[in-house]
């Protein structure tokens, strides 16, 4: 609280122990120093991007500030309660982002599952491990033909898409990782004769996870480029089927929107994968840390 002093001025309150204008003031150069290092290419990029659109005056590719405004009128409103996102948005990227959880989430279920049971399982995995990297060969956007007429133009259709895409890093990897634990540790689960419960909670899981946190980061981008593609030209809602309906439109702001947009969710989504990962696998970073020091 203030206090009057003996000539009877108000004196301001006393700062707060362990903060300092000076020290607010550091964290915010050194922030700012940060983002300038790593954003000053991508901002120079924007720039002649403006330049070169307004000198060139092509339809289709228009100024950036001309994007970033269709982008503010197409996909944001000015009302709280919708949390600042406009009736476009929901109507078009709540779907895209529904069908890519359904896939995403379907394909880590299968993958971690399968590629524990064909790791710890070995002639299971010799007998799979063929048809798996055939699958993986196959790019299924070439599957695309064949899930509409299976499917029809349903969400199905591009749920199913987007789980086989991000199946095969998944199951890849935690076969790898199940087979590639170091052969002592597991030797020495063995002679404690520990429960198969136990050991697959205290060796095999611990163990292979950061090679399927790996895998699951790797089918997040999958997954995002293969919502778009699926909706390209199956779907009757959704980024892609904005995206197309705005090309045959002619509306290029709108559609360079749609695109800023899905290069912002990729962002966002690699940012929130990036935080649960260091949660979950600090044990790991700091073992890392532990052998790096040790050497």
């Amino acid at each position: 609280m203030s206090a009057a002093n003996g000539t009877g001025a108000v004196t301001p309150p006393a700062a707060p122990s362990g903060v300092s204008v000076a020290g607010v003031a550091g964290r915010v150069l050194r922030g700012l120093a940060w983002a300038g290092q790593r954003l000053w290419l991508l901002a120079a990029l924007l720039v002649l991007w403006e330049v070169l659109a307004r000198q060139a005056g092509s339809l289709f590719i228009p100024p950036f500030s001309t994007i970033v405004t269709a982008f503010a009128d197409t996909w944001l409103s000015d009302r709280p309660v919708a949390l600042f996102l406009s009736d476009q948005f929901r109507a078009d990227v709540l779907p895209s982002l529904a069908r890519l959880g359904a896939g995403y989430g379907m394909a880590t279920v299968i993958g971690v599952c399968g590629g524990i049971v064909l790791g710890v399982w070995r002639q299971a995995g010799a007998f799979f491990n063929p048809l798996i990297r055939l699958g993986m060969a196959v790019p299924v956007t070439m599957l695309l033909p064949v899930a509409i007429v299976i499917f029809g133009i349903t969400s199905g259709m591009n749920i199913f898409l987007i789980a086989l895409g991000c199946l095969w890093p998944i199951l890849v990897n935690t076969y790898d990782g199940i087979r590639g634990l170091d052969t002592t540790m597991t030797t020495a689960a063995r002679s404690l004769r520990l429960s198969p419960r136990r050991h697959f909670l205290s060796v095999l899981l611990p163990g292979a996870s950061p090679s399927i946190v790996a895998g699951m980061r790797i089918s997040v981008g999958i997954g995002l480029v293969l919502m778009v593609i699926s909706e390209l030209f199956a779907a009757t809602a959704g980024l892609g089927f904005f995206i197309v309906n705005q090309q045959k439109l002619f509306r290029f702001p709108e559609l360079w929107s749609a695109i800023l947009l899905v290069a912002l969710l990729g962002i966002l989504l690699n940012g929130i994968f990036e935080l649960a990962e260091r949660s979950v696998l600090r044990w790991h970073r700091a073992a890392k840390a532990g052998a790096g020091d040790r050497r």
